[in-house]
């Protein structure tokens, strides 16, 4: 059995319009979502043998601490390109590839992608993947090539608003 942890990344800025959508940074509510994302990964989670990332700069810098907390090197982590703001069929391309040793996988990505995967992989319909949600599935397969429609299980979905804030936590970061 493997598994898989399939990860949107914190909320993005689009204040600066000249920037290219790769170079868009966390707003003030991503930062402010990310250390319980990754707080809430980290309590409830296993560790994953490799994790994929999309190279924009919103999945990087969602990355960063929950590759710290994982406590994961450089040659576990990856940078995607094909991941970047991905259909489901081309996520499930990419997922295919991953070598049989690699038992959890996580992937820190894009919706609507995201979503639409983890809907084919179920069989389960969702009704939106916030932004700093995780959904973690059981897959009944033992190798990655396997991977196909109906093959998981979704054993856990978390996103912010599940967790209230108190009121002085709805400040933006400084």
């Amino acid at each position: 059995m493997k598994q898989l942890t399939l990860i949107r990344h914190a909320k993005s800025s689009w204040k600066d319009t000249g920037l290219k959508d790769l170079d868009r940074p966390l707003n003030n509510r991503g930062q402010r979502d990310l250390p319980g994302l990754t707080e809430r990964v980290l309590r409830h989670l296993p560790r994953p043998d490799r994790l994929l990332f999309s190279p924009a700069l919103r999945t990087n810098l969602t990355r960063e601490p929950l590759t710290q907390a994982w406590q994961l090197t450089d040659e576990q982590c990856l940078a995607t390109p094909q991941a970047y703001e991905a259909s489901a069929d081309v996520l499930m391309q990419l997922l295919r590839g991953t070598p049989d040793n690699v038992v959890h996988l996580a992937l820190v990505g894009h919706n609507p992608g995201l979503m639409d995967l983890t809907v084919l992989l179920t069989g389960q319909p969702l009704d939106s993947f916030p932004t700093s949600a995780f959904a973690h599935l059981e897959l009944n397969i033992d190798h990655w090539q396997a991977l196909a429609a109906g093959c998981a299980r979704l054993t856990q979905f978390d996103y912010p608003k599940l967790h209230p804030r108190g009121p002085d936590q709805d400040k933006p970061l400084i």
